[in-house]
């Protein structure tokens, strides 16, 4: 056996003296505030057999796609799957992707060309900043959720005679739950003639009727360029989608090397995102559903956050996620182990995957959370942490 090369030894072993070293962990029964399952759509045995049903009904009772959308594997649940998607998000076209990395490198690989310009919020996923190293085009940061050095950034730069611009950002951010503000960015956007690309990875199913987003909370639909969505959040299942015009959508089909290169979906995948929409259509027709439920805990968390003088510590949110700085890896994983201890599933975020000096405990809501839960935990937490 070949021996492992040494410089990717050494920075295995940094990453262990940082202690920041990961590792694959296993589920556990504890009470859930990590996860991204919003909603509890992932274990909801109602869309598990609305999928079951719409597979059979499909008659499409096989295990794979067989081959990329472009071959073989382009079955018939993903024109209705696409065009319910593009309706329920008011837009013309919705291209179903195997994932949301593979959609947001797929995007920025393809799309802004050489010559063109990207300007991106600094906190952006991994994915995009993947997504934009993969494009000729020329990208710059600007501060997070700053508008004003936004507009700076851009009067710094110089652009050629056709140039497109493509402003950059997400409606809640994955690591701090905040949001920029889409309206005056969105505005600013319209006025300049600049591209507004959104992720709402985090606030499909979150926020707006029916979990619609931020984006169409907002009535923006029109304003922006393109929407990524993930449906492995809120929507509990698998894969994601670019949202946009019809043109763009032809141009993904045509040269976007993430959905043309790899296998599709497979129907039950696809059958599982077209249950996950029907289980949202329904949301408000009950008084007490998932996603009031979902807005209730959200409030109440923020009450107990004042109600224990925590505010100092934490990121200002409206949205599922809460994250609280505990500065060092050491100290926020100790206080992450603490609050596990007492049953509680509540992650660290370590550096380097944010900025040393701010790492956090990462609070996940979600609609089956009890306020008895979100007392308790919190309580806990200012017991450490004070």
């Amino acid at each position: 056996m070949q021996k492992f090369p040494l410089k990717l030894e050494k920075s295995l072993e940094n990453r262990r003296h940082q202690n920041a070293f990961r590792e694959l962990g296993s589920s556990n029964n504890l009470l859930d505030f990590a996860s991204n399952d919003y909603l509890g759509f992932a274990l909801n045995p109602e869309l598990f057999s609305r999928a079951q049903r719409i597979l059979e009904e499909s008659k499409l009772l096989q295990n794979g796609a067989t081959g990329s959308r472009l071959l073989s594997g382009n079955h018939k649940l993903y024109p209705i799957s696409e065009k319910q998607i593009a309706e329920f998000h008011n837009t013309k076209a919705a291209l179903i992707f195997n994932s949301g990395y593979d959609a947001n490198i797929g995007f920025f690989s393809a799309i802004p060309q050489r010559g063109d310009l990207i300007l991106y919020d600094e906190l952006v996923h991994a994915s995009i900043r993947d997504g934009i190293k993969m494009s000729n085009a020329k990208a710059y940061k600007f501060r997070h959720n700053d508008l004003e050095d936004l507009k700076k950034r851009l009067s710094l730069v110089t652009t050629e005679a056709n140039a497109e611009i493509y402003v950059v950002t997400e409606s809640v951010f994955s690591m701090d739950g905040d949001s920029p503000d889409l309206k005056a960015f969105s505005n600013f956007a319209e006025e300049e003639g600049l591209h507004m690309v959104i992720d709402e990875a985090h606030a499909v199913g979150v926020f707006g009727k029916k979990g619609k987003g931020l984006v169409q909370a907002l009535g923006l639909e029109k304003m922006v360029f393109a929407r990524i969505i993930t449906f492995g959040k809120a929507l509990g299942v698998h894969g994601a989608a670019i949202l946009g015009s019809e043109l763009l959508a032809q141009y993904l089909v045509n040269f976007c090397r993430s959905f043309i290169y790899t296998t599709a979906l497979s129907p039950h995948s696809v059958a599982s995102i077209h249950a996950a929409y029907q289980c949202l259509e329904q949301l408000d027709a009950s008084k007490n559903s998932e996603l009031k439920k979902l807005q209730e805990n959200i409030i109440f968390f923020r009450s107990e956050i004042e109600r224990l003088n925590l505010q100092q510590y934490f990121i200002n949110s409206n949205s599922a996620i809460h994250c609280c700085i505990v500065s060092g890896n050491n100290e926020v994983k100790n206080i992450a182990h603490q609050i596990q201890n007492k049953g509680f599933s509540v992650k660290p975020i370590l550096s380097p995957t944010i900025t040393k000096g701010k790492e956090r405990l990462r609070f996940c809501l979600h609609s089956c959370n009890s306020k008895e839960e979100i007392k308790d935990v919190l309580e806990l937490l200012a017991t450490f942490i004070k």
